[in-house]
């Protein structure tokens, strides 16, 4: 009993790895062997017009997030559309810069990895897409003048010519203490943001013949 018991498992274990894999070849069969299809090759260069569907922020995202996004624009060769507008993409997030109190601005890169087309994913390269918050300094140097003429205005009415300097001084540093205390802009990029960028190596993409 304990022999027929034996023999049945191993013969379970022995088939298992073959099941598995002519499932996964079944699966795995794709367009190359189909007659009615053939390979385009999309250049390196080619302009990607997008439009992200997942919301971004430099104070929110995290590297290797994942990005989606969709063409705005379809893509054709020789005047027929291979990938038409609607197309999906997915990339992830490259790189994050949180924006500073004191100096640096925020920063946010991303790229696109994947493209989905007719049930299938193809592998592609595109170029870094990066955005950078605008600078604060105009709105600091503002911060600080209001500031030191404030302070000059209230120095001046207390005591005069000497008060109206003593009065700036002090305006200007209660004006560069709020600068430091205030975080910079951050980078938000909302769901229907375009963005463009390049492939930066050839897409091979089956299509069909007919």
């Amino acid at each position: 009993m304990r022999g027929l018991l034996a023999a049945a498992v191993a013969f379970v274990v022995a088939c298992a790895p073959l099941s598995a894999h002519s499932a996964g070849a079944k699966h795995g069969k794709d367009k190359k062997a189909r007659k009615d299809y053939r390979e385009i090759v999309l250049p390196t260069g080619t302009n990607l017009h997008l439009e992200l569907r997942s919301a971004l922020a430099s104070d929110a995202s995290q590297v290797e997030d994942t990005v989606r996004a969709r063409l705005r624009k379809p893509l054709a060769v020789e005047g027929r559309t291979i990938l038409p507008a609607g197309t999906q993409v997915v990339g992830y997030v490259t790189d994050v810069e949180r924006s500073g109190r004191i100096s640096g601005r925020a920063a946010l890169a991303l790229r696109f990895t994947v493209v989905r087309h007719d049930g299938e994913e193809y592998d592609m390269r595109t170029r870094t897409i990066e955005r950078e918050a605008d600078s604060t300094k105009g709105k600091d140097a503002a911060k600080v003048g209001i500031g030191a003429g404030a302070g000059a205005a209230v120095g001046a009415v207390l005591g005069g010519g000497s008060g109206a300097a003593t009065g700036a001084a002090i305006g200007a540093a209660a004006g560069t203490g709020a600068v430091l205390a205030t975080k910079g802009e951050d980078v938000r990029l909302e769901v229907g943001t375009p963005l463009d960028t390049q492939l930066t190596a050839p897409l091979r993409i089956w299509v069909a013949t007919r």
